[in-house]
């Protein structure tokens, strides 16, 4: 593979915040305050410094080095969790509540599995690397001499383990150690370079990253599935206003906890996207959904099972 990959090939779609569609995304990923704003705030501290250098000038003017420490963090966020936790929706739609947090246009850069190449020798390395220079060349153009970002880049890589496996592994093809070490320099070479560029990594197997790649990154945001406060929270916005009782919710709840037998609790996707729609299509288009319909078809479904990892 002799010419340099298009940036179509490499980045099947790009997304660009503000925009009112990916706000609404976000708004509908209940349960997840806490990982909303811790990461709204590492991406809007990694893309665009002045911020940060602002605050400290107005509450701690002579916080110099610390500052300098907040800023030396790498540009990488990994989002770590079970199946159906939100961490690809929280990474693609955050750049929304960055963008409007800090004033700057944002694009996101979904890098696609087909990066992975054909397994032909040279190959995923070359991709990597690919994908990596179209993120600077484009962070290049928006890093400005004041400090203030024009605007800023995000590089997604979902499935992350499937690029950066651990170097560790002695079954690991020669190949595949080449490409981990591609994407430990094209992190490094974002960080050096101090541009308006950040990483995020979503992986299902937070053991399966190869230590260098988690030492790298700034923060590790855990996504587990959702307990009873944040169930509750769930169905009663989205059910309460069908007309549906409070312990009616209260034993929704109940069974989407988990169940004997070890059988873990629903996903934050199984409610949303397949458990609420259920309910409803159980009753359109002749009745409204009513606590028998609720019940049975909350009993009648199973949560997703866990996400097995094999390298612990």
């Amino acid at each position: 593979m002799n010419m340099k990959p298009s940036l179509d090939e490499l980045f099947e779609r790009r997304i660009t915040y503000p925009d009112f569609e990916p706000q609404q995304r976000l708004a509908r990923l209940v349960g997840l305050d806490d990982q909303k704003d811790r990461l709204t705030k590492i991406l809007g501290m990694l893309v665009n410094p002045s911020g940060l250098a602002g605050w400290v000038e107005k509450h701690h003017p002579h916080a110099t080095s610390m500052l300098e420490t907040v800023l030396r963090r790498p540009p990488l966020v990994v989002l770590a969790g079970d199946v159906g936790s939100g961490k690809t929706e929280l990474a693609e739609t955050i750049g929304d509540a960055v963008a409007r947090q800090e004033g700057i246009d944002i694009t996101l850069y979904p890098l696609s599995l087909s990066s992975r190449g054909q397994g032909r020798v040279g190959e995923m390395t070359q991709l990597i690397s690919a994908a990596f220079d179209y993120t600077v060349e484009a962070a290049q153009k928006l890093k400005s001499a004041s400090g203030k970002s024009r605007g800023a880049v995000i590089l997604l890589v979902d499935e992350a383990d499937a690029l950066a496996q651990s170097r560790e592994n002695a079954q690991m093809h020669h190949e595949d150690r080449a490409g981990v070490n591609a994407f430990i320099r094209g992190i490094d070479r974002i960080a050096n370079s101090r541009l308006p560029a950040a990483v995020i990594m979503c992986t299902n197997r937070l053991n399966a990253l190869d230590p260098a790649v988690r030492r790298r990154a700034a923060e590790v945001l855990s996504f587990n599935r959702p307990t009873d406060e944040q169930r509750r929270f769930i169905f009663t916005s989205q059910l309460a206003p069908l007309g549906l009782a409070s312990a009616l919710i209260d034993k929704l709840v109940e069974l989407t906890g988990p169940r004997p037998g070890d059988v873990p609790g629903f996903t934050f996707s199984d409610i949303n996207q397949r458990l609420i729609p259920s309910i409803v299509l159980a009753a359109y288009p002749d009745k409204p959904v009513d606590a028998r319909i609720a019940i049975l078809t909350a009993q009648n479904m199973s949560p997703t099972p866990p996400f097995q990892d094999r390298s612990q």
